[in-house]
């Protein structure tokens, strides 16, 4: 596990972004039960150096950026909060564990998931772009 003051300024980073932090696996639980009506972007925070420092802002500027946006935005801290961690990475499966990644969930159903090795090498612009395209296609209103 990490202290808590080196990681306190990821925590800060991402929840000044609009996103949930989800410490306990009954908050999972809750958030993830709120994720059956609507869209949930789920991010999985992590120390990783250069992925996290262009996961984090690269799903801050999809959230900002975008015309259409999740209804729900959460997140928990890989390598910090383990049973949230570990909860949360029950609903994405079958991916496996990685971090930081992030997953879209549509009526409760996973949708889209974004794996480390889709963020590696990738600047925070283009992860944002990314984004923006899954939030156009799973955000955006239905047609009647």
């Amino acid at each position: 596990m990490y202290p808590e003051h080196l990681v306190a300024p990821m925590r800060q980073d991402i929840a000044e972004g609009g996103f949930t932090e989800l410490r306990t696996p009954e908050e999972v639980e809750n958030a993830m039960a709120k994720a059956e009506d609507g869209t949930t972007l789920l991010f999985f925070n992590s120390v990783c150096g250069c992925s996290a420092r262009t996961a984090r802002p690269g799903a801050k500027g999809a959230v900002t950026q975008s015309q259409f946006k999740p209804d729900h935005l959460v997140t928990v801290f890989a390598g910090v909060d383990m049973d949230a961690t570990a909860k949360a990475r029950e609903y994405t499966l079958p991916y496996p564990a990685s971090s930081p990644s992030i997953a879209l969930f549509k009526d409760g159903e996973l949708v889209h998931f974004v794996e480390r090795h889709h963020i590696e090498g990738r600047s925070a612009e283009l992860i944002a772009q990314h984004l923006e395209m899954v939030f156009e296609e799973f955000c955006s209103p239905q047609e009647a």
